[in-house]
């Protein structure tokens, strides 16, 4: 059985961090680690194998596969929420060619697939709280119209051709390790950074917006513990609803407030960002994935902030 792993988009949010957990627990040399141009952290880059790829180009992508022998792939190369909106060509370009080329690859090498989709695979017309995990899908953003179809040629290219693709739809994502990279739900990041070093932030969505998010240990877990499930449980396979906690911007600034009691939100609306987070779900339903591979996670609104501040006072070297 080949075991050696393929992540693209590793340099990226959630990529960086996969990589060393993967690394961490089956070798470094077994994970190897692409991106497109942004520079690799020297932990990244001096822990395994790393090269430069263009996800969209098949010959690429199978120079790789062929090269290392892999067997696994997370594909995580993608454009985000508010980025897609101000370029929906190559969003849709990198996001829908990249997994359309990433599972041909698949079929023809006999890989395994994770691919990840979002909370933005929902649209107004879906059930707002709880959501379901099978239900109405109809984005009305570019980056929601990408991800149901990733979700869609996953599924195909599983029934058609066997393909071992899976995937989870993750909620907004919470990290100290890697900057946020233009999602709507960034201020959910941001506001930790400018409560450190301002002692105030200004939040482009509204008091009231409330969704899902998760804390990226978690999205680490999630992942993994998905990949290494045994199949015959899976009902779904793929766009599996995860959740950890859910809250609005001002529900988030009075936890900081319990850290950081002088910290002070206040908000400048940004229309295109407010507009896909009204389109999205306030909750969703993750039951499936808790029956189907025992998805649980480990962090919540109060655990994770008080890690997030910890560990980013100690990387911009600031005391609260």
């Amino acid at each position: 059985m080949k075991t050696k792993i393929l992540v693209t988009g590793a340099v990226g949010q959630i990529g960086s961090e996969l990589t060393m957990a993967l690394r961490k627990r089956y070798g470094n040399d077994q994970v190897i680690a692409v991106g497109h141009r942004k520079k690799p952290s020297e932990e990244l880059l001096n822990s395994g194998p790393f090269e430069f790829i263009e996800v969209t180009n098949y010959d690429e992508v199978e120079v790789i596969v062929k090269k290392y022998d892999i067997g696994i792939i997370y594909h995580l190369a993608a454009i985000l929420s508010a980025l897609a909106e101000n370029n929906p060509q190559l969003a849709w370009k990198v996001n829908v060619e990249g997994i359309a080329v990433v599972l041909e690859i698949a079929r023809k090498y006999n890989c395994s697939v994770f691919t990840p989709s979002s909370i933005g695979a929902f649209g107004p017309s879906t059930p707002k709280d709880g959501t379901p995990q099978d239900t109405i899908q109809r984005p009305t953003s570019m980056y929601g119209v990408t991800k149901v179809s990733g979700e869609l040629l996953c599924d195909y290219y599983h029934l058609k051709y066997g393909v071992d693709t899976r995937g989870v739809r993750y909620p907004g994502l919470i990290s100290y390790v890697t900057p946020a990279g233009g999602g709507t739900t960034d201020y959910a990041v941001d506001i930790y950074y400018k409560a450190l070093e301002d002692k105030k932030y200004e939040c482009f969505l509204s008091k009231e917006t409330r969704l899902d998010m998760m804390y990226m240990p978690d999205a680490i877990k999630a992942a993994m513990d998905l990949m290494e499930a045994e199949p015959s449980k899976l009902k779904h396979r793929n766009a599996f609803n995860v959740t950890a906690m859910n809250f609005t911007p001002e529900e988030l600034a009075k936890e900081i407030k319990k850290f950081i009691p002088e910290f002070e939100i206040s908000y400048n609306i940004d229309p295109i960002r407010q507009g896909i987070a009204d389109s999205w779900p306030n909750s969703m339903d993750d039951s499936a994935a808790t029956e189907e591979w025992g998805w649980s996670p480990d962090y919540g609104i109060e655990k994770m902030t008080e890690d997030m501040l910890k560990n980013l006072s100690k990387k911009l070297n600031i005391s609260y």
